[in-house]
């Protein structure tokens, strides 16, 4: 069975670019909800005790009565928890390596702020604009819903909520704001660890 991942900072560590109230609903409302949603589609199944990237590799697998909820209710765990992942009070700047990395795919790391922005900004679905690894190239995609890009063997370093839930208490229709505002508080490290995982 799955629990809630802790955060690793307090729901208001990450002010004033996230609020504390949002971080706190998002985590403990939407984040729990997919979590129990998840755990009751497979209680009292051999699937039970099986780790979340194992389950969601074998939807093939799944029984039909609950395949769907098990696909949707794990993708969005797994997606929450990279989200929450990916920040950090503070945030910090990337090491020479990965600025290097980022450079020869985007030309410069400003480029890059500005492709993922755009892209973040005009994302239709209610999804998550991503930051993938394919084949050792960088590129910025969309996806809508609980949709992940390893569904398409892609791999994802980097992802931001677009969904109006984890934004709009503070910055109500003013999305642009929050994506150049999240920026001040990406955790790095976490990134380049998915890079080179």
């Amino acid at each position: 069975m799955f629990t809630l991942p802790d955060l690793s900072y307090a729901y208001d560590a990450l002010e004033p670019y996230i609020d504390g109230q949002t971080m706190e609903i998002h985590h403990s409302k939407h984040h729990q909800w997919y979590v129990d949603k998840l755990n009751a589609a497979i209680k009292d199944t051999e699937r039970e005790e099986k780790p979340l990237e194992e389950l969601l590799q074998s939807l093939a697998l799944l029984p039909k009565e609950i395949k769907t909820a098990v696909q949707n209710n794990g993708w969005w765990h797994r997606n929450h928890s990279l989200f929450r992942e990916s920040m950090i009070p503070g945030g910090k700047e990337p090491s020479e390596n990965m600025t290097k990395i980022i450079e020869e795919n985007f030309w410069s790391i400003e480029k890059c702020k500005e492709t993922f922005a755009q892209s973040a900004a005009t994302n239709f679905w209610s999804g998550r604009t991503w930051i993938i690894k394919e084949h050792d190239e960088l590129k910025i995609v969309n996806t809508a819903n609980q949709n992940n890009p390893l569904m398409n063997h892609q791999k994802a370093i980097l992802g931001l909520d677009v969904r109006e839930h984890a934004y709009y208490l503070k910055y109500q229709n003013r999305r642009p704001d929050y994506i150049q505002n999240r920026r001040n508080i990406i955790n790095r490290d976490k990134v380049e660890e998915l890079y080179n995982k």
